[in-house]
């Protein structure tokens, strides 16, 4: 492959949070709620000509056993706040927040990011996520009302009417029906009417079409329907596969879904997340990732992910015995609250951690450190760089959402060592090119006055 050939790498940054990454005992690690800290980040990741910066958001603060998680953040700002801040701060990178389609309203949706839209000046990005989790609910209307079987059903009739509501702004009104997958034109500037099984809205948007028509959007579908709705609807589809074997699997999977869906490969970006740690020599990047992740994963840290997977108490076991000799209740109440499940089948899983700790004669918090290890990256500069080009043009990935274990900090030493080397063998840009996100993507403008698509419909 010549120089020319070469895939342009999409890189972006996530603002550390509600996760056990965050290394709070290090003197670097910042405030995760302080304007400063979501400044530096943003003016950071902008230095490096980065995409895109990635919010993520939780709607009720974790529990274990009923109490308040320990490692969980208090007091973080309101996303569309923040992200509004930035916009004024920053002038190219995209600004991607994390907004639940099950607990918000179409019409406040499309409102607030056009409104992002427009005052950053075409840089906005949606995180599509949905929840079926009870407790989370309850801190609105629907409380436990939507049944996990119907959150993707939901999302997607958001998602068309959103659409359908940015799209209203051109040279006649839109009326979208998500059953059929029509637009049905009637009306004026603004009207719009959209009727599902989850909505029957009607009436006028006061908001103009925003720079990019759609703002980007995200999402990060896990399970075959989560990968099926990611496919059929998203600009961009985070990934939790790092291992290089692993990401290629998953992009070769989603890839085949969006063509599936009837919609060019090619114009659907798939972003793992990633964590780097650098050092002047590969023996001292090792030293440090030791040490980083061993904080990270200390002794009670190990306990309660492990009962992310058994979703019981699991606090008298010894983190480094074996692994517990307890089945997990999945049907269980939620002994952890608040955060996503991490698997689709606890059996399968726990059985596949026994199986990896007997042939490695691993403790459990020896396999939790492996299972958890989010340091994709570990290596000197060069190395480093070497692995992200690797991934890119072997068609694991089109990029990666890079993190750190400490805010707001962590992301610099990337952007000033490992982001130059990229750009000099140029496979990473030098400055922005594209006055909006999409633009930068490389993406094409979903719609033009009077030239508007048939909207993806969930089934």
């Amino acid at each position: 492959m010549s120089r020319t050939d070469r895939k342009q790498i999409v890189l972006g940054a996530y603002f550390p949070g509600v996760n056990h990454d965050t290394v709070w005992s290090d003197p670097a690690s910042g405030s995760h709620i302080a304007w400063e800290s979501f400044e530096h980040w943003a003016r950071t990741a902008e230095r490096g000509k980065l995409d895109l910066l990635f919010l993520a958001e939780g709607l009720r603060l974790r529990t274990r056993g009923g109490e308040v998680f320990d490692q969980d953040v208090v007091g973080r700002p309101d996303t569309f706040t923040v992200l509004a801040a930035l916009a004024a701060v920053t002038e190219h990178i995209g600004l991607a927040g994390t907004i639940n389609s099950t607990f918000n309203e179409p019409y406040e949706l499309a409102r607030k990011f056009a409104t992002l839209d427009t005052l950053s000046g075409g840089r906005a990005a949606w995180n599509v996520v949905t929840s079926s989790d009870v407790p989370t609910g309850e801190n609105f209307r629907r409380g436990g009302f939507l049944g996990h079987h119907q959150r993707y059903e939901r999302a997607g009739e958001t998602l068309t009417a959103v659409r359908a509501l940015w799209d209203s702004w051109g040279s006649d009104a839109v009326v979208a029906d998500p059953a059929s997958g029509r637009f049905l034109r009637d009306g004026h500037v603004g009207d719009f009417a959209v009727s599902g099984h989850q909505f029957d809205i009607a009436g006028r948007f006061s908001v103009p079409r925003s720079p990019q028509g759609h703002p980007v959007i995200l999402q990060a579908g896990e399970s075959p329907a989560g990968r099926d709705f990611a496919a059929a609807h998203s600009d961009a589809i985070f990934s939790r596969y790092q291992r290089f074997e692993e990401a290629r699997a998953f992009h070769d999977d989603v890839k085949a879904r969006v063509r599936a869906a009837g919609r060019n490969p090619d114009e659907v970006r798939i972003l793992p997340s990633a964590g780097v740690v650098l050092g002047d020599t590969e023996d001292e990047a090792r030293e440090r990732h030791a040490d980083i992740h061993d904080r990270q994963v200390d002794p009670w840290t190990a306990i309660v992910l492990a009962e992310m997977v058994w979703n019981r108490d699991l606090s008298a076991f010894d983190p480094d015995g074996p692994l517990p000799d307890v089945d997990p209740t999945p049907d269980a109440p939620k002994w952890i609250e608040g955060r996503a499940p991490l698997t689709q089948d606890a059996h399968a899983t726990v059985a596949a951690w026994r199986e990896l700790a007997g042939n490695r004669g691993w403790s459990l918090r020896e396999t939790v450190k492996h299972v958890f290890d989010r340091a994709v990256f570990v290596g000197t500069p060069e190395r480093v760089a070497d692995e992200i080009d690797r991934y890119v043009q072997a068609d694991a990935c089109d990029g990666f959402i890079l993190g750190s274990h400490v805010s707001p900090s962590g992301l610099d030493e990337v952007v000033d060592r490992v982001v130059p080397i990229l750009q000099e063998r140029g496979v990473f840009r030098n400055d922005y090119g594209g006055g909006t996100l999409r633009e930068n993507l490389g993406l094409a403008h979903p719609s033009r006055f009077g030239q508007r698509r048939r909207p993806a419909v969930a089934s």
